[in-house]
């Protein structure tokens, strides 16, 4: 059996707020762009910056999601690329790659914690992990 892996994380801000829809067999959907830089040097020595707009879907909405997917927003956001095609009302075949996500795979990041961040939902947890204790040990508690 072949392996193989498709898995993307990005961290980036959105650049509208979420739509929420409902397919037709009644699964929710939520829907958002969100738009990651890179930085390079230019052939001038300037630094460049360019920008992508990755277009995300996460099926089964969360409050969470409802409530917090807002406009400027920071967010990590982890799926898989998924790449598709259908035919516009003109006949003109139209591409589309997409993140596909699940509604676990968004952790926001402005703020610190949640801070910021509403929860209407009592069993899903969307708080960043506390800070780890970044102290030096002593020399004499290397093992080495």
């Amino acid at each position: 059996m072949a392996f193989s892996l498709n898995k993307v994380m990005l961290i980036g801000n959105l650049g509208q707020d979420a739509e929420h829809r409902f397919t037709t067999n009644n699964t929710e959907v939520t829907t958002f762009s969100i738009a990651t830089t890179y930085s390079y040097k230019g052939k001038d020595g300037n630094w460049v910056n360019e920008t992508t707009w990755h277009n995300v879907v996460i099926f089964g909405a969360s409050d969470f999601l409802k409530n917090n997917l807002k406009k400027g927003k920071k967010f990590y956001v982890e799926g898989r690329i998924s790449k598709r095609d259908y035919e516009n009302k003109d006949g003109q075949k139209v591409y589309v790659t997409e993140i596909i996500g699940d509604k676990f795979s968004i952790i926001p990041l402005d703020g610190g914690s949640s801070e910021g961040y509403s929860s209407s939902s009592t069993s899903e947890t969307f708080t960043q992990p506390e800070s780890l204790d970044k102290s030096a040990p002593e020399d004499d508690d290397l093992p080495f």
